[in-house]
């Protein structure tokens, strides 16, 4: 069951970023930042943190997890290092994440030729 809502949260999320490219004039990159904001401002209301624990890797996974990371982090450090973890927290709790794309995107990068689409 936990599959299946994973699938259908990270569906849902995604079928709504889709719509967005066919139904307005944003940008694919601008949608992805609105999903990273949505992310940061659902968690800050308190809303994200159930979608999270419903929807599993289904929520954490898309760019909406990365704000929800992001928000959770800032509050995490604020609680314990006062102000200054709002400069902090959002870094260190999305270090992890941040440092496994770029590897991931270099060894992709060593392994493939890139070509011209045709």
């Amino acid at each position: 069951m936990e599959y299946l809502r994973a699938f259908l949260c990270g569906g849902i999320l995604c079928a709504i970023g889709q719509i967005f490219i066919d139904k307005t004039k944003l940008t694919p990159a601008r949608i992805l930042v609105g999903y990273v904001v949505a992310g940061v401002f659902l968690q800050a209301v308190g809303v994200y943190e159930r979608i999270a624990a419903w929807g599993g890797a289904g929520a954490t996974v898309p760019l909406t997890g990365f704000g929800y990371n992001l928000a959770k982090g800032v509050e995490k450090a604020v609680g314990e290092q006062g102000w200054t973890g709002i400069f902090t927290g959002g870094l260190t709790a999305t270090a992890g994440g941040v440092a496994a794309a770029v590897l991931f995107g270099v060894i992709a990068a060593v392994l493939f030729k890139p070509g011209e689409k045709r």
